[in-house]
């Protein structure tokens, strides 16, 4: 496999302190790569700098071989890396379909002055848009959701919607930043099958979360940072064995025999 995103000796300065220090990190396409770690670990802005939120105060970010380090969030965005956030987004009184629907316009032609005169290319990238976006919303399995508003939506659901939105700019990769956070067991095992039938239709997928039960149960590449540097990447199966990532994330003897992740 190829590498689709590719950071190199990656770090950012906040002043005095060093949120993320010479971080290295290689995904292949078609994989589901985890990056863990403690509060704050540097997760967050380690995808903040991936996804041209911040700038990093030294190293390279690649994007499908292509030098993104400089480039602002919306030109990384077209270039096709699509994230997600802690909080969710989604628009509460709009439906679940407009909600994906708002997902495609940054890849559409029409100006504001096409959408004032709904002329030509505004009605067919409208309906463009909007056929596109039940496709998306059948592919995975969201389409009897269409017509409900999104803040009427079970939590759960409403982070498969807003997973739905960011697979409406058509990405290279996706980077979900904790996207099991609030969800109850149940539903946290229906994001990891969720998770893994897009995987299986072709999308790279990186992960940032808390819950290790998630991240080994969904990621086959996993990442540890501690204050900001790497301690450990590998399988599942390696990063669980790992005595430093045992000490600094998860305490001594917390995953003897391997129970919290069965």
């Amino acid at each position: 496999m190829s590498t689709i995103l590719d950071a190199q000796g990656v770090c950012k300065y906040f002043g005095g302190l060093k949120a993320v220090e010479n971080v290295s990190m290689s995904i292949q396409w078609g994989d589901i790569f985890g990056i863990i770690g403690p509060n704050g670990a540097g997760k967050t802005t380690f995808f903040n700098i991936c996804s041209g939120i911040y700038t990093p105060t030294k190293g390279t970010v690649f994007l499908d071989g292509e030098n993104i380090t400089t480039m602002r969030s919306e030109s990384i965005a077209r270039k096709g890396l699509a994230r997600t956030f802690q909080n969710i987004k989604l628009f509460k009184h709009m439906t679940v379909l407009e909600n994906v629907t708002i997902g495609f316009h940054i890849n559409t032609k029409t100006t504001i002055i096409d959408a004032v005169l709904k002329n030509k290319r505004y009605r067919e990238d409208e309906k463009f848009i909007v056929e596109r976006g039940l496709q998306i919303l059948e592919q995975v399995g969201l389409l009897a959701y269409k017509d409900t508003h999104a803040g009427n939506l079970a939590y759960g659901i409403q982070r498969k919607v807003e997973i739905a939105r960011a697979l409406a700019t058509d990405p290279k990769i996706l980077l979900l930043d904790e996207p099991a956070a609030g969800m109850n067991p149940n539903e946290t095992m229906g994001l990891v099958e969720f998770i893994k039938t897009l995987n299986a239709r072709g999308y790279t997928i990186a992960v940032i979360e808390h819950d290790m039960k998630f991240v080994m149960n969904s990621c086959n590449h996993v990442l540890v940072l501690n204050f900001g540097e790497k301690i450990c990447e590998g399988s599942p199966d390696e990063v669980k064995a790992d005595k430093a990532v045992q000490e600094a994330y998860f305490g001594k003897g917390f995953i003897a025999g391997g129970a919290a992740y069965a």
